[in-house]
C-alpha cells in the first residue's frame, strides 16, 4: 500500500474516531442534562428505553473505538492491510469498505464458515 492510500485510511479512521467522542460527548451532556421528571410511569419507561438503547449503541462504538485504535496503531507501524492470517494483501476494496478489518476476504470468509459450523 502507497504513502497516498495509507493517508487516506488513516484520514478516515481519524475522522470515524472524532464522530464517535463526539457522539459520546454528546450522549454524556444530554443525560445529564435531562431533569425531567415525567409522572406518567409509561413516558418514563419510554425514556428510559429510549436511553438504554443509546448506551447500547455508545458500548458498540467504543468496541469499534478500540479497532479503530488498532487500525491507526497498524498504519503507524506498517502493518495496515496486511492480512493477520495468510500475510496477503487486504484489498483497497474491502478496506474501504471496513477501514478496521485484520483478514483478507478469503480468511474472513474461513473465518465465519468455521463460525457457522461451530455453531456461533
Amino acid at each position: 500500500m502507497d504513502d497516498k492510500q495509507l493517508a487516506h485510511f488513516k484520514a478516515l479512521l481519524l475522522e470515524r474516531r472524532g464522530e464517535i467522542l463526539q457522539y459520546a460527548d454528546d450522549t454524556v451532556t444530554d443525560m445529564n442534562d435531562q431533569t425531567d421528571n415525567y409522572p406518567d410511569p409509561t413516558d418514563r419507561a419510554s425514556i428510559e428505553s429510549d436511553r438504554n438503547f443509546i448506551l447500547r449503541l455508545r458500548e458498540r462504538e467504543r468496541f469499534h473505538l478500540v479497532k479503530i485504535d488498532e487500525a491507526l496503531e497498524r498504519i503507524e507501524a506498517g502493518e495496515f492491510g496486511i492480512c493477520e492470517t495468510c500475510g496477503s494483501d487486504i484489498g483497497f476494496k474491502r478496506l474501504e469498505a471496513r477501514p478496521v478489518a485484520t483478514l483478507c476476504i478469503d480468511c474472513k470468509t474461513r473465518a465465519e464458515a468455521a463460525e457457522k459450523a461451530r455453531g456461533e
